[in-house]
């Protein structure tokens, strides 16, 4: 999760360089910077990589987590590609504008040679659950859901063309990377988003890039070895991908300890290892709004809150990841696993390691919670670390667009000098710093 607006047409923003420093001053490990896009296109608040014109502002992020952390914290940044969406539409606007008629339709008025005006007016004057008999499936959902691209639509010229397209587009972004300063980079293959959607199960392109799971996973390894090309040996590059996609018919552990060997003898640094995050069984939007793929059951997984079932919201991941790590051991190979999913204490980070379930942890609402953590854990203050309750506060500010704080600490010191507070004055933006 990132401040919104993390950006302003990709650059990076002073909120961007203030949390970045914040999280720098606790001196994790690594910080990932979040969800960059590798194209050139608009992408809302998420930063971009795509073109030499982001590199000053990239560079300015590398400077101050490099200066914030005294050197200690290698910095990665996340690259990300996604297919078009739209909100959902009233349903004026859908059959007077968006609905492409056909002779599909024409059938249905009873008038082959009826105009697209003419059809338009009658699916208009329908009863809403008539209206929804006559559209087709995916018609029905960009209704009631609002419109989204899949990989499977290859009937489209650009769809069709991803695998010749995303390999250099990678790389491109990757290369910027370098060029700004960064330690490495962490390719997004998980959640909702376009690569995903390759390693996934409902992947069911009929040409060399769907179907099977050496199919499913190709685009992915040509995507890395061009990467690995541009930026050569001596960079970082990982990538995250999903343990369980968590949806009827999706992919599961099995799949990813197939996906997960093939990367590490492929050659990546490290793979980090989520959960869920699908549009698939997103909760119907407003009209006006976007599907947000964290509202399912899959988000759940992805994000599990204090209130859960019998298996409770810390570790829920960590079964997989395990299965993921053990596959890539038996083939002899010993690439780093990273862990992460409601992972909060120093307890559980450790028997997590002990028990050679990962080789690393990460942590994301419990470095929101509190960016001093691994600073407090390392000199013996663990006692003082401000643990998460994992009420999805900042995750539902996230999902409302709003600028993203955690509830334990945004209204304390609001008289503090010099600190940011949110549009409505009434949070403040960055943890207070611990001074022990």
């Amino acid at each position: 999760m990132v401040p919104w607006r993390a950006s302003e047409d990709g650059f990076v923003t002073p909120a961007v360089l203030e949390w970045y420093e914040r999280f720098a001053r606790g001196r994790p490990g690594a910080i990932v910077v979040e969800a960059t896009g590798i194209r050139d296109v608009p992408s809302g608040p998420l930063l971009r990589a795509g073109h030499e014109r982001f590199l000053p502002g990239l560079r300015e992020l590398v400077r101050v987590v490099r200066n914030a952390s005294g050197g200690a914290t290698r910095l990665f940044i996340q690259l990300i590609d996604f297919l078009a969406i739209r909100r959902r539409p009233l349903p004026a606007r859908f059959f007077g504008e968006f609905l492409a008629i056909t002779e599909r339709h024409r059938l249905a008025l009873g008038n082959p040679a009826a105009t697209d005006a003419e059809v338009r007016r009658w699916l208009l004057s329908l009863p809403e659950a008539q209206a929804a008999k006559v559209l087709d499936p995916r018609e029905l959902e960009s209704l009631e859901f609002g419109a989204r691209e899949r990989i499977t639509d290859t009937h489209l010229d650009h769809i069709r063309d991803l695998p010749k397209q995303l390999p250099a587009l990678f790389a491109g972004a990757a290369l910027h990377a370098r060029e700004a300063g960064f330690d490495g980079v962490e390719l997004h293959f998980a959640h909702a988003y376009t690569m995903a959607s390759f390693l996934s199960r409902s992947n069911t392109r009929t040409d060399e890039y769907g179907g099977t799971l050496g199919n499913r996973v190709r685009l992915a390894l040509e995507v890395y070895s061009q990467v690995r090309a541009r930026v050569g040996s001596d960079f970082v590059v990982g990538c995250r991908f999903l343990a369980d996609e968590c949806i009827a018919g999706g992919s599961d552990a099995e799949d990813a300890a197939y996906f997960g060997t093939e990367f590490a003898r492929a050659g990546m640094d490290f793979l980090s290892l989520s959960r869920g995050g699908k549009f698939d069984d997103a909760k119907q939007p407003k009209p006006g709004e976007a599907a947000y793929p964290y509202t399912g059951r899959s988000g759940y997984e992805c994000m599990p809150s204090y209130y859960s079932d019998a298996t409770g919201p810390f570790g829920r991941n960590l079964q997989p990841t395990a299965r993921v790590r053990a596959a890539v051991r038996r083939q002899g190979l010993s690439t780093p696993v990273v862990a992460a999913g409601g992972i909060h204490s120093f307890e559980q980070a450790e028997a997590c390691l002990a028990h050679d379930q990962a080789d690393i942890v990460g942590f994301a609402r419990q470095a929101l919670a509190d960016p001093d953590w691994f600073h407090k854990v390392r000199t013996g203050h663990g006692s003082q670390v401000r643990l998460c309750l994992y009420t999805n506060y900042c995750e539902a500010l996230d999902q409302r667009h709003r600028q993203v704080t955690c509830e334990l600490w945004d209204r304390e010191a609001l008289d503090e000098p010099g600190i940011s507070r949110s549009t409505d004055g009434k949070r403040r933006l960055t943890a207070p710093l611990w001074r022990p």
